[in-house]
C-alpha cells in the first residue's frame, strides 16, 4: 500500500471513530494549543488538538519558543503546552506555577533524560565512556580542527548551562549550538557514516533509542544544589558541576482561566497522559518513516480510540 493511500485510509477510519461530543459548544474562542520545534512536541500537540476538536472546540496552534511560551499562557494569548520538560523548562515552569500564572494540568507517565550522547561505537576511541571523566582523556578526537585539542560538543537550539557545566568540570570542550533539531540527526548520522566520533544533545523518549545503540554521558549526579551552592559538588567554585535529571518529568501546562473557560477541556488535559513508548514510537514515524505530522497524528488516534476517549470525563460526553 503507498503512503498517500494508507494516509488516505487512515484518515477515514479516524473519521468514524471520532465522536463530536459538543457540536453545539457555544464558546467558539480557539483553544491555542502550542507547537515547538521538535517531533514529538508537535505530534502530542495535534493529538490532543484533535481530541479537543473531536468535542465541539475550535483548536489553533501557534508557533512558539520554549522562552516566548510562558509570556503568552500567562496572559491567555496561548493556552496549552502538552511537554513540558523538567531538563529544560522547570526553572520557569515551577516559578509560573508557584505565581499562579500557569496551572500545572497533570504529568505524563514518560520518564525523560535530556544530557551528552554518544552512539556507541564512540567507545571505540573514547575507552572509558560513559564515565565523564573519559572525556579529560580524549576531547583531541572530538575536535573539528586538524590536530586540535578541544572537543566538539554539539548542542540543539535550547538555552541551557553547557558552557558552565564544561567549566565546573574542566573539559576542554566547545559548544556548537545548531538552529534546528534537525540539525542534531543530520550530525549524527554524517558521523555514523564515516565511523567519525560525535558528542552530542539528546533527550528520551524520542525516536533515536530506536534506531542508534548509543549511551548518555554519566556526569556526576543531579541536585538542586548543584545549580544554586557552588560549595556542592566536585568543583566548590562553581555551579553546575554535575548532569541533567535521569528521570524527569514531563508535564502539561495551561493558562490559568482554562479551567473556568473551558472546563470540559481542561478536564480532558489533566487526564492526557503519554507513556515514554508512545513518545519515541510516533517520532520514529516522522523522523524515521518519513511520515508527515499530521499523517502521525491520525495514525496514532486511528490505532488507540480506546486510550485517546478515555481521557475525554464520562461527565463530559453526551448522555
Amino acid at each position: 500500500m503507498s503512503v498517500s493511500i494508507k494516509s488516505a485510509f487512515v484518515a477515514i477510519i479516524l473519521l468514524y471513530q471520532m465522536p463530536v461530543f459538543a457540536q453545539n459548544n457555544k464558546d467558539q474562542q480557539p483553544i491555542r494549543v502550542i507547537i515547538n520545534d521538535w517531533t514529538s512536541q508537535i505530534i502530542l500537540a495535534k493529538v490532543t488538538g484533535k481530541i479537543f476538536t473531536s468535542m465541539g472546540y475550535v483548536v489553533e496552534y501557534p508557533f512558539s519558543t520554549t522562552n516566548q511560551q510562558w509570556g503568552a499562557l500567562k496572559h491567555g494569548i496561548d493556552h496549552v503546552q502538552v511537554e513540558v520538560w523538567q531538563g529544560t523548562m522547570s526553572e520557569m515552569f515551577e516559578r509560573m506555577v508557584a505565581s499562579k500564572l500557569v496551572v500545572d494540568a497533570g504529568t505524563h507517565d514518560a520518564k525523560t533524560r535530556e544530557d551528552w550522547w554518544y552512539p556507541l561505537y564512540v567507545e571505540d576511541f573514547c575507552p572509558g565512556l560513559p564515565d565523564w571523566r573519559a572525556l579529560k582523556n580524549c576531547a583531541s578526537v572530538f575536535s573539528t580542527d586538524k590536530g586540535g585539542d578541544s572537543g566538539r560538543y554539539i548542542a540543539g537550539p535550547w538555552e541551557k548551562p553547557e558552557a558552565a557545566r564544561i567549566r565546573a568540570l574542566g573539559l576542554n570542550f566547545k559548544v556548537d549550538a545548531v538552529p534546528t533539531a534537525q540539525d542534531l540527526w543530520v550530525a549524527l548520522e554524517n558521523a555514523k557514516k564515516k565511523n567519525q566520533p560525535i558528542v552530542l544533545f539528546n533527550w528520551t523518549p524520542n525516536w533515536v533509542e530506536a534506531v542508534y545503540e548509543g549511551k548518555f554521558i554519566e556526569f556526576p549526579d543531579y541536585d538542586p544544589q548543584c545549580e544554586t551552592n557552588p560549595e556542592w559538588g566536585v568543583n566548590p567554585r562553581f555551579h553546575q558541576d554535575c548532569g541533567n535529571p535521569k528521570n524527569g518529568w514531563l508535564k502539561k501546562a495551561a493558562w490559568a482561566g482554562m479551567e473556568k473557560k473551558w472546563p470540559c477541556a481542561f478536564k480532558t488535559l489533566q487526564k492526557i497522559n503519554f507513556s515514554s513508548k508512545i513518545i519515541s514510537t510516533v517520532a520514529a514515524w516522522v523522523d524515521f518513516e518519513k511520515m508527515s505530522y499530521q499523517d502521525a497524528t491520525d495514525r496514532w488516534l486511528a490505532e488507540n480510540p480506546k486510550i485517546w476517549q478515555s481521557w475525554i470525563p464520562q461527565s463530559c460526553k453526551p448522555g
